[in-house]
């Protein structure tokens, strides 16, 4: 550093013609000043007059290289980083999602397109899409948020009840401070209180809830005390597939070993205890599997599971001495007639002592899909059984490294785990508002799964339940000599023509995983009905031109 101030300095003396002594008198920083003013191409003692040479090309080079010297190479670069964290991938906010926003920039710009706005049907974010929020959880978040309100009579006691319980939890009686890792403890209390109405009876301990960022936040936090061993003893995680990509971003992230097990399709996206056994039998000449990650009601294939696959399942996991992750975030999302959510939770105690004292179960659920639909608030918990008590210990460690969920998140799940209930003044307007949110949703899975299976070359199995419909495609051969031209994905070359073409944002079924040969997309049936018949119609025109243009 000193030979490069002396050298630094030596060059501005030379440049701006003041002798040895630098300028003004030597001054290192001004000399340091007068070359990197050089280098920039300004001459130090102000703008270059008209006509007057103040330096020289080769003086100017040499301002330059100092310049270079200053700067080095980059710590941080694709090269240097860390590798997991350069092999996640999550395709619903992927490369297609990417091009939808340029295209919107575009069209703010004025510049024509064949259509006039980006329909993001690529996630499930139900606010996003219009739907309107449920007012007794806006009402409990605001008062929470500023409690001068409990003192206006535009809110109803029921709402003011619960934003005291809950800011009573609070330092200070505030949202704005840390709460405990775990979460504020009445919350957890309203949480164990859900699940013993929701399972019929079934206990639930305060102690076994963790209040979390969303469900996700909880899931990665399993994962990371789940996985261990190197070599063929490196932990498997056992996914579905099609799955949500957050299974394998994490499982990249943690450098997990990925064993998938596949849906059946032809059955209604069913899960097969064979198939999960072949799964596992293979996996075991490469990795210990010891995770089995299930999603109920699906994503992305909105499928139900019944009681009887459910029991399959957890003797499956007993048998094979599998931790169970129970997704569960679409538990009020059932549509079909004759489907029905059973939690593992309930099922996995109804079988028994033997297997309810013994598998290990973490079941996962959130403010953001439902009804509610409050992604933004990201509100979540995980129920936890049958954890060895020093692992709790260190799971309660771990998570204590975020200090604490977001506080407004944590009231939003309480109110979803304690809502309104009749006799109270809120119970008649938030019934109102959580059925037509409900029947609005049924009412569009069945419109889009019945406008999908008119167009040819589209299949769409019944949307049972969660948000989502993952219609399978026709890919015409040429289509996908094309597709390989352009280094894309069959299914992603698709999706990609469908957004240039119409507007439409939706994500490519290969983000998501499927079967060698098959092709498939995701698409959110969130829209309003009118935009979504719109939407579907599109996609129906846009289709059949991609066959006759690929026949």
């Amino acid at each position: 550093m000193h030979r490069f101030l002396l050298v630094a300095r030596q060059a501005a003396a030379r440049l701006c013609g003041r002798g040895p002594g630098g300028c003004r008198g030597g001054r290192t920083d001004m000399a340091l000043r007068c070359a990197a003013s050089l280098a920039a191409g300004r001459h130090p003692r102000g703008p270059r007059r008209e006509g007057t040479v103040r330096w020289s090309s080769a003086a100017k080079a040499s301002a330059v290289k100092i310049n270079e010297k200053a700067s080095r190479e980059k710590i941080l670069t694709l090269e240097s980083m860390n590798p997991q964290v350069k092999a996640v991938e999550y395709a619903v906010r992927g490369p297609i999602v990417l091009k939808a926003g340029e295209i919107e920039k575009e069209l703010r710009k004025g510049i024509k397109k064949p259509f006039t706005e980006v329909i993001k049907a690529n996630i499930g974010d139900a606010h996003a899409m219009g739907q309107r929020p449920i007012t007794f959880l806006r009402q409990v978040v605001a008062l929470c948020t500023y409690p001068n309100l409990l003192d206006s009579p535009s809110f109803p006691e029921d709402a003011k009840k619960r934003a005291r319980r809950i800011l009573q939890g609070c330092g200070g009686n505030s949202l704005g401070s840390y709460t405990a890792s775990q979460g504020i403890n009445c919350i957890r209390e309203d949480v164990a209180s859900y699940i013993e109405r929701r399972d019929g009876g079934v206990p639930a301990d305060p102690d076994n809830i963790y209040l979390t960022t969303g469900a996700s936040d909880g899931i990665s936090a399993i994962l990371k005390i789940l996985i261990s061993g190197g070599g063929k003893s490196r932990t498997g995680v056992m996914i579905p597939i099609p799955q949500y990509p957050l299974y394998s971003a994490a499982i990249s992230e943690l450098d997990a070993i990925q064993v998938n097990y596949y849906l059946d399709e032809e059955n209604c996206w069913a899960l097969n205890v064979n198939e999960l056994r072949r799964a596992l039998n293979e996996a075991k000449a490469y990795c210990n599997p010891k995770v089995l990650c299930i999603i109920n009601p699906g994503n992305p294939t909105g499928q139900v599971q019944n009681r009887k696959c459910i029991e399959d399942v957890i003797h499956f996991a007993w048998e094979e001495k599998l931790f169970l992750l129970a997704d569960e975030v679409y538990q009020d999302n059932v549509y079909s007639e004759g489907c029905q959510f059973h939690s593992f939770k309930k099922i996995l105690y109804e079988m028994g002592p033997e297997y309810y004292n013994n598998v290990e179960l973490a079941s996962f659920h959130s403010t953001s899909k439902g009804y509610m639909g409050e992604c933004g608030y990201r509100g979540g918990y995980m129920e936890v059984i049958n954890l060895h008590p020093e692992i709790k210990g260190q799971l309660v460690k771990l998570l204590s490294v975020r200090l604490c969920p977001p506080v407004s998140g944590q009231a939003a799940m309480d109110i979803v785990v304690n809502p309104p209930v009749p006799g109270e003044e809120s119970y008649a307007q938030f019934i109102k508002e959580k059925e037509s949110v409900l029947n609005n949703l049924a009412k569009k899975a069945k419109l889009t799964e019945d406008m999908f299976n008119e167009i040819p070359g589209v299949q769409c199995n019944p949307l049972q339940g969660a948000m989502y419909a993952f219609p399978r495609i026709f890919i015409p051969s040429k289509a996908i000599e094309e597709a390989k031209a352009h280094k894309m994905a069959p299914d992603m070359f698709y999706c990609m023509k469908l957004l240039e073409e119409t507007g439409i944002c939706v994500v490519p079924g290969s983000g998501f995983g499927q079967k060698e040969g098959t092709y498939h997309f995701r698409m959110t049936i969130l829209p309003p009905v009118e935009k979504l018949k719109i939407l579907l119609e599109k996609v129906k025109d846009f289709h059949i031109k991609f066959l006759e243009k690929y026949a």
